[in-house]
């Protein structure tokens, strides 16, 4: 099997080609990079190609023989305030990034399994209501820009078109974790505005799992979410991460505070309250590695 990767050298495209490395029944990776991006940052393995993204198709060898492609790529939607170029560039990089990689496999005679990326941002924050795929798209800047990130993907005319929406990825190294573990360990975390909103996550262990189960199984089609089967509030992920590493969590930060230094952005990530259910991978069998927050807690901070 020859799979193709963009966002290859992200939290997730990393620990993906870890993964796919392992399996023999895969005989090459490959990897559409930015022209901006450092070869180096790739493991040694995976043969990259060079791809502006938003101005062109794949180069036609990328696409050559390929049975899956995965499209991780995607502005960084929480690296801070979101100004006018910000905006920009999160709903570019997804519009014209997968519009150009499916105009250039819809070009193939063999065409691949296209597993895309979404989030659960699509339903935007509707408190405690429970999500199913099957719920109406929500407000706000991310959901517009999630819909149009799906729309774009389903004009694959391909075998199989997998999306799935990405809730909050745990892991090491990277993601949510990677920003929050610093300062609960340095004693001075605590929960976000009244600790009420819901987060959906996964641990990234099963995410990669599942993203090739995705590309392997012949029955996974449609749209996912990729979220464990229990969503918590913000208050009992609080808890539960200072639990794990025995630090006190009483430093709260006012939700005032977010949005006067983050904008909207703030209100869309970071207070957004998101609940959303994963039985349609249940219903697939899928089997959770880390289905509870605290078993997802405890093996990320037992092996940092």
């Amino acid at each position: 099997m020859i799979v193709l990767i963009t966002g290859a050298s992200g939290f997730v495209g990393s620990a993906l080609i870890k993964a796919l490395k392992e399996m023999k029944e895969v005989t090459e990776i490959r990897a559409l990079t930015r022209p901006s991006s450092k070869p180096s940052r790739l493991d040694s393995s995976v043969k990259a190609f060079t791809w502006d993204a938003e101005t062109e198709t794949p180069p036609a060898a990328s696409l050559k023989d390929v049975d899956a492609v995965f499209h991780l790529a995607g502005e960084n939607v929480g690296q801070g305030r979101w100004t006018k170029e910000v905006r920009e560039r999160i709903l570019d990089s997804r519009e014209k990034g997968t519009r150009n990689l499916v105009a250039g496999l819809n070009l193939l005679s063999k065409k691949p399994v296209l597993i895309s990326t979404s989030a659960v941002g699509f339903y935007g924050s509707r408190g405690s209501e429970v999500l199913t795929e099957e719920s109406s798209p929500g407000e706000g800047f991310l959901a517009k820009v999630c819909g149009i990130w799906e729309a774009e993907a389903n004009k694959y005319t391909g075998p199989r078109t997998v999306l799935l929406r990405f809730g909050v990825v745990l892991g090491n190294g990277g993601g949510m974790m990677g920003k929050v573990l610093p300062v609960f360990k340095a004693g001075v975390g605590g929960q976000i505005g009244d600790g009420k909103h819901w987060t959906s996550w996964i641990h990234l262990e099963d995410l990669v799992r599942l993203l090739i189960r995705a590309a392997t199984d012949p029955l996974v089609s449609g749209i996912y979410n990729a979220v464990a089967p229990e969503p918590v509030t913000n208050e009992t992920f609080t808890k539960s991460l200072g639990h794990v590493l025995h630090r006190p969590t009483l430093v709260h930060v006012p939700a005032f505070a977010l949005r006067l230094a983050l904008g909207e952005m703030a209100d869309q990530t970071l207070l957004a309250s998101q609940r959303v259910t994963s039985l349609k991978l249940s219903a697939l069998g899928f089997p959770f590695h880390y289905p509870t927050l605290d078993s997802a807690l405890q093996n990320l901070s037992s092996h940092p």
